[in-house]
């Protein structure tokens, strides 16, 4: 087993956690769960709202269990060589976090929307270190 695998299952193992987390307990403000958000608390009080935004919360959940199974298959299935395609793929669609989402959590953290202060930043960290995994492995993988 090659390093990007090792690293796409630590991804996976990763996604799963917040799978679980956002399908069952949403509320949560573990493994980037929405309650780390005030809006979803204040969502409650206006039961259409709440209604919208657990909606969009298992939308991502549902979005988030296709990538994992299909990325299972792909494990199983592609061989090492082509492996480093699923290596690029993924370094290049986790970067599109910084495109829309950073920005999103950032301006919320910075206007005391979120639980605990300063979360954007440390998930920003946790998303490049991803990022850095991925092409390390890709790296490592090409060159090795």
């Amino acid at each position: 087993m090659n390093a990007l695998r090792i690293v796409t299952i630590g991804f996976l193992i990763m996604e799963l956690t917040n799978v679980i987390t956002l399908y069952f307990f949403p509320g949560s403000t573990y493994t980037n769960g929405v309650g780390i958000f005030n809006a979803w608390e204040k969502s409650k009080l206006d039961p259409d709202v709440h209604a919208f935004v657990k909606y969009l919360v298992n939308w991502v959940a549902g979005s988030k269990l296709i990538f994992i199974l299909l990325l299972i298959v792909i494990l199983y299935t592609v061989d090492d060589d082509q492996f480093v395609f699923v290596g690029l793929a993924m370094t290049v669609s986790i970067l599109s976090f910084f495109w829309r989402l950073f920005p999103l959590v950032r301006k919320m953290d910075k206007a005391n929307e979120i639980s605990p202060k300063n979360y954007s930043i440390g998930l920003g960290w946790m998303i490049f270190a991803m990022i850095s995994a991925f092409v390390g492995a890709t790296l490592w993988v090409v060159l090795g």
